[in-house]
């Protein structure tokens, strides 16, 4: 059966200040619901740069509570105006020493739904992030929105195929991969992992990356942002390589179940063969 839900994602090059990043986010959220979108996701720490490339203790300023923060306090009164379920990855502060690479979630009518914390932090070259944040802890939930189950990975954990499982296997129908990744060793895996996720869990992606170069190192963020289908297909082509752009996709989720029917990967997984794969 036909369900079909229009999807947002923006790719964004950044200002240089938070409060035009966020300003301009706003712009590209109205205009997404003027074509009728009733989902948007943002990139990684989507209102500030990505600070990740050096190590320095001044890029602490850039965290704030999730969700008692401007930020996300700003997004749920766009949500609001917008009708949109708006997902906002932001630096989050716990309290002094918690820090986390988080995601809100917020519902069509403003309400705040809860956030996803980064499980998985790399350290390496251009990419110091274990620096600034902890591990996420508050495992892989799934959000009951206006629109469907969706759920949140965030940029390095889509190398790690169980969070991508345990949502699927918690019924997400939509997960946003808001990310920071640039031209390089695993540039040619950005089109390979996450419609191969897409596939394992039968649920779509949304696969967002920065574009453009930035302040604080030479990290050359190449875009081609898209969504995925449950078959692994890009839906109507990426996004560019090179230009800030928002993404504007008809989903239709009654594929889910079609795919889910016709591959039934679900039915014939083996937990109980699995118990070597997390043993310490």
């Amino acid at each position: 059966m036909s369900n079909v839900v229009r999807a947002a994602l923006v790719q964004a090059t950044w200002t240089g200040d938070t409060e035009s990043m966020i300003a301009k986010h706003e712009e590209h959220a109205r205009a997404a619901a003027a074509q009728g979108a009733k989902v948007i996701g943002f990139q990684e720490v989507f209102n500030a740069p990505y600070f990740c490339q050096v190590q320095e203790a001044e890029h602490y300023r850039w965290a704030e509570p999730v969700p008692d923060g401007p930020t996300v306090r700003r997004m749920q009164a766009l949500a609001q105006e917008t009708g949109m379920v708006v997902v906002v990855p932001v630096f989050e502060i716990e309290q002094s020493g918690f820090y986390y690479n988080t995601a809100a979630v917020i519902d069509a009518d403003g309400s705040y739904l809860g956030k996803y914390r980064k499980h998985h932090i790399p350290q390496v070259k251009g990419f110091w992030e274990k620096y600034y944040f902890k591990p996420g802890n508050l495992g892989w939930p799934v959000f009951d929105t206006a629109v469907g189950r969706i759920g949140v990975y965030i940029c390095y954990d889509r190398h790690f195929p169980e969070g991508w499982r345990a949502l699927g296997l918690a019924g997400a129908q939509l997960v946003f991969n808001p990310s920071a990744t640039s031209r390089g060793l695993s540039a040619h895996l950005w089109q390979l992992e996450q419609p191969a996720a897409a596939v394992a869990n039968e649920y779509f992606v949304a696969a967002i990356n920065r574009v453009g170069q930035e302040p604080y190192g030479d990290n050359d963020f190449y875009g081609t942002s898209y969504f995925v289908d449950p078959r692994g297909q890009f839906v109507d082509g990426t996004a560019s390589d090179s230009k800030e752009e928002l993404l504007v996709r008809d989903l239709d989720f009654g594929l889910i179940e079609e795919v889910r029917q016709t591959w039934a990967f679900y039915r014939d997984r083996r937990p109980d063969a699995y118990g070597d794969l997390t043993e310490a």
